[in-house]
């Protein structure tokens, strides 16, 4: 039993829902980096900093 081409208006669909799916996909990931993900890394390196001045500053006395 063969299946039939995706043809008309079905193919056009296809190639909507594939674009929008993957514009929406790209925002969001864009959303969540640039939103959350950036400033997560700035505050996490900020304690690690402090953490390893604090280390150098215990050795030092």
């Amino acid at each position: 039993m063969a299946i039939a081409p995706i043809t008309g208006m079905l193919r056009k669909r296809f190639w909507l829902d594939i674009s929008t799916g993957l514009g929406l996909g790209l925002s969001a990931g864009a959303a969540f980096w640039y939103g959350y993900e950036l400033k997560a890394r700035a505050h996490q390196e900020a304690f690690y900093l402090k953490l390893e001045k604090e280390k150098l500053a215990a050795a030092q006395s």
